[in-house]
C-alpha cells in the first residue's frame, strides 16, 4: 500500500510540474502571437424578376458562405486565412503583412486587388445588395477579358504589395496620402502563373478631410488562357466618403485588350484574331448614396452602368433601391429593388428585380 501512496505522489506532483510548465509556456507563447480570432459570415438570397429569359428569378440561395481566421505573430506580422464553403470549396485569402511602419507596410500572399475602392470592401460593407458592374468586370470578379475563366476569383490575385500612409494634416491628425503598389500573377487564384508576365497595379489617394477619399488607380497586365494571352490594361478613378453612417462613393473605369474569346490558335499554332472580334475597349461606372435614417436603418440609391465596346448600344444600366435593416452588429435584412436596363445581350430589354439577402455573421 505504501508503494501505492508514493506511486501516486509521484504522478501527482509530475502532473502539476507539468501543468505549471504548460501554463508557462503558453504565457510566453502570447509574448510571440495573438490568440488567433476564428470567425464566420453567411448569405443568403431569395431573388425573383420579371425576366422570362432568366426564368423569373434564381429563388432561394446560399449566396456566400465563408471562414476565416487571422491574428498577428511577433506583433507586427499580421495574417488571414479565409475559405468559402458554399458551391465550390476553395481557398480565398490567405497573405501575411508587415505592418510596423504605418507609412511603409508590406503584404504577401493571396487576396483582393488594388483597383477601384469598392473592391477592397467585405460584401457586408457594400450596402447594395451585391458588387458593382465596374468591380465584377473589370476588377476581376467575372472578368471582361475571360469571363468563362474568372468565376471564383472574387477580384483576387496572388502578389507582392507596399502600401501606407503619410503627411498629417488637419486638427485631427489624419493622412493626407494613401498608397498602394503591388505586383501580381495576373491569373488569380488558386493557379499558377500560366507566363512569363506580371500584373502591376497602383493607387495614390488624397484624404482633404477625414474618410473621405479622392483615388486613381492603374493597371497594367496580360492575361493567359487555352493558350491565348492578350493585354489586361486599366485606368480607374473615383471618391469616397464614409462618415457617421453616411455613403457616398462614386467611380469610373475603362479597359483595352482583347477577350480570350476573340482569339483562336490558326494551323500554324499562333493566335490569330477572329473576323468577329470586339473593339478589346469596356468601360463602366457607378454611383451610390447611402442616407441612415436611424442606427439600426439605412437607405440607398445606386446608379450601375457597363458598356462593352464603349457604346451606348452595348450598355447595361442597373437602378437601385435598397433598404438596410441592421438588427445586431452581427444580423442584417435587406430589401431591394432594381430596374435593369440591358442591351448587352441578343436583344435588348427592361426587367425588374426584387432581392431580400440576409446577413449573419459569428
Amino acid at each position: 500500500m505504501k508503494k501505492y501512496i508514493i506511486l501516486m505522489l509521484a504522478l501527482t506532483t509530475t502532473f502539476f510540474v507539468n501543468a505549471q510548465d504548460v501554463t508557462e509556456y503558453g504565457r510566453n507563447l502570447t509574448q510571440y502571437m495573438s490568440t488567433p480570432k476564428f470567425g464566420a459570415y453567411f448569405i443568403g438570397s431569395y431573388k425573383v424578376n420579371d425576366d422570362e429569359e432568366k426564368n423569373y428569378g434564381d429563388g432561394f440561395n446560399a449566396r456566400l458562405v465563408r471562414a476565416y481566421v487571422d491574428g498577428s505573430v511577433l506583433t507586427d506580422f499580421k495574417y488571414r486565412i479565409q475559405v468559402e464553403l458554399n458551391k465550390s470549396v476553395h481557398l480565398k485569402d490567405v497573405f501575411i503583412e508587415w505592418t510596423k511602419y504605418q507609412e511603409f507596410r508590406v503584404k504577401f500572399g493571396q487576396y483582393k486587388r488594388i483597383f477601384t475602392f469598392e473592391d477592397p470592401y467585405n460584401p457586408w460593407d457594400v450596402g447594395v445588395g451585391d458588387y458593382s458592374q465596374l468591380v465584377k468586370q473589370l476588377s476581376g470578379f467575372s472578368d471582361y477579358t475571360a469571363k468563362e475563366f474568372n468565376g471564383s476569383n472574387g477580384g483576387r490575385d496572388i502578389g507582392l504589395q507596399f502600401q501606407g500612409d503619410f503627411l498629417p494634416v488637419s486638427s485631427d491628425n489624419h493622412n493626407l496620402i494613401h498608397y498602394q503598389v503591388g505586383v501580381f500573377n495576373g491569373q488569380g487564384i488558386n493557379v499558377a502563373d500560366a507566363d512569363k508576365y506580371k500584373d502591376f497595379m497602383g493607387t495614390i489617394q488624397v484624404q482633404p478631410l477625414k474618410d473621405w477619399y479622392i483615388g486613381v488607380f492603374g493597371w497594367k497586365g496580360k492575361y493567359t488562357a487555352n493558350g491565348i494571352t492578350t493585354d489586361r490594361n486599366r485606368l480607374a478613378f473615383g471618391t469616397k466618403y464614409e462618415h457617421n453612417g453616411w455613403t457616398v462613393r462614386a467611380e469610373y473605369g475603362n479597359h483595352s485588350g482583347q477577350k480570350i474569346s476573340d482569339y483562336v490558335i490558326n494551323s500554324l499554332g499562333e493566335q490569330e484574331l477572329l473576323p468577329t472580334a470586339s473593339n478589346g475597349k469596356a468601360d463602366a461606372w457607378y454611383a451610390t448614396v447611402g442616407v441612415p435614417v436611424t442606427n439600426w436603418f439605412k437607405c440607398y440609391v445606386k446608379w450601375d452602368a457597363y458598356r462593352i465596346d464603349k457604346t451606348n448600344d452595348n450598355m447595361k444600366n442597373i437602378y437601385s433601391v435598397c433598404t438596410n435593416f441592421q438588427l445586431h452588429k452581427n444580423l442584417m435584412f435587406q430589401l431591394q429593388y432594381n430596374l435593369v436596363d440591358d442591351k448587352l445581350g441578343v436583344t435588348d430589354k427592361t426587367y425588374n428585380e426584387f432581392w431580400v439577402q440576409t446577413y449573419i455573421r459569428f
